[in-house]
């Protein structure tokens, strides 16, 4: 017999704060299959993160600009430091690294289509690139990762940047998975491993072992692309202060964060839920590091990712020190994932629309993470890379929306003395003042 909230209420019936039913199912899943969960998408657990954050807005003492007649700009450049060719970018939002594989063709054709249209780039995930992808993408960051799947010069040579990965937000100090029920010929073939057979990528990468041979790397793969491209790299967010630095260090022109509220195709859950650190405490420790070096807007750029969703939180996180950031979850709910056009169909899977995170199952009705040619065959690419520019640039229009409030002529000029924290936890990450106070937690 089930009995409703306040039914349990009146029979005194209290659930525990430690052992609650989401973690008594995940015991008694884990008694009865002996393995661990795997899923997709990021921590759900709640963190603090740029909701916790209040913009100041201009009145008496600061001077707004009016929206309609003063300009607010929002381009980026990225790769100054090192690269003949850096990426000039409308935005400074980016497209994060999903794979083909994870994601179907027509998704990152997508992908391309959507950034493309308003001037950002896109990046390729595992796995390697794809002629739809490179086709359709203006600026495509090609990424460097420890498994090599798919891996060629020639491909290092056609991308317009390189990002060498050594870390991913939701997983760091973990490599990636993708199953093998999304393992299509195709995918076999690009990655050089059998179809329908797991795979696991690395944690490290193979041919070195700390920074002194990342710089090795970094300077074979300017070599290879004759200095033309901007190499960036990327840690999941844990000793990010360190990690920064050493970054830097190796010669990196672009360095990218990835907080533990970034997504993955798969991975287990413990690892999502319980290791890394919060967007929001990791971003203030990378420009601290930057600053240290005397090279934080002057020289190498920091990108940082995980959790970003409106542009709100782009605006917040430019004002803590970013200069562009990049968006992955909220890009695939973008092109049309979690749609609830498909509610009967995630309800099948034992889910339902807003809660699907079985990426790594490949049954995804809307067609954007499956290899299943019935279901790719149901995303249109054009239409979702038009669905996917229009939330682009709704993003930015909300961005300079708050950085015209507050008196700011790009997005860019927006800083840490514009935002106060309405939890101490929060004020304590991004240290700036509580609301209403002067005090930041930890000074």
């Amino acid at each position: 017999m089930s009995y409703t909230a306040e039914e349990r209420a009146g029979l005194g019936l209290r659930e525990s704060a430690t052992f609650d039913r989401t973690t008594i199912a995940a015991i008694q899943r884990a008694a009865e299959t002996g393995v661990y969960d795997i899923r997709g998408w990021g921590a759900k657990r709640p963190l603090p993160h740029f909701d916790d954050l209040l913009f100041l807005g201009a009145s008496m003492s600061r001077y707004p600009l009016e929206g309609y007649r003063e300009r607010c700009d929002t381009d980026v450049v990225l790769g100054t430091r090192h690269a003949k060719h850096p990426l000039h970018l409308s935005i400074p939002v980016t497209i994060a690294g999903m794979s083909f594989g994870a994601l179907s063709g027509p998704a990152k054709e997508a992908l391309g289509r959507g950034a493309s249209e308003v001037g950002t780039s896109t990046t390729t995930g595992d796995g390697g690139m794809t002629p739809e992808e490179r086709g359709q993408s203006k600026y495509l960051v090609y990424q460097y990762l420890p498994s090599r799947y798919g891996m060629n010069p020639d491909d290092l040579r056609r991308a317009d940047a390189i990002e060498v990965v050594l870390g991913q937000g939701a997983k760091p100090g973990g490599g990636g998975m993708l199953l093998g029920q999304k393992i299509s010929d195709r995918v076999a073939g690009m990655r050089t491993l059998p179809a329908g057979i797991d795979q696991r990528s690395a944690c490290r990468h193979p041919d070195w072992t700390g920074p002194d041979d990342l710089t090795i790397k970094i300077n074979e793969l300017r070599e290879i692309t004759d200095w033309e491209k901007p190499i960036y790299v990327k840690v999941g967010a844990t000793r990010t202060y360190y990690d920064v630095k050493l970054a830097v260090h190796a010669g990196a022109d672009v360095v990218v964060v990835d907080g533990m509220q970034g997504g993955t195709a798969a991975t287990q859950e413990v690892f999502i839920e319980h290791v890394g650190v919060p967007t929001l405490a990791a971003l203030p420790q990378a420009v601290r590091a930057l600053q240290e070096l005397g090279v934080h807007r002057k020289g190498v750029q920091l990108i940082v990712s995980g959790g970003i969703r409106n542009g709100a939180d782009v605006a917040k996180a430019l004002a803590l020190g970013a200069d562009a950031v990049a968006i992955g979850t909220a890009a695939l709910i973008a092109l049309g994932d979690n749609h609830p056009r498909y509610a009967r169909e995630y309800e099948k899977l034992g889910s339902a629309a807003g809660f699907y995170d079985d990426y790594q199952d490949g049954r995804d009705p809307a067609g954007i993470t499956t290899q299943d040619p019935e279901l790719a065959a149901r995303f249109d690419p054009v239409e979702g890379g038009r669905r996917l520019a229009n939330y682009l640039r709704v993003l930015t229009m909300e961005a300079q929306t708050i950085a015209r409030a507050c008196g700011k002529s790009h997005v860019q000029h927006l800083e840490p003395d514009d935002l106060v924290a309405v939890s101490i936890e929060a004020a304590a990450m991004a240290r700036v003042p509580l609301a209403g106070t002067d005090w930041i937690p930890g000074t």
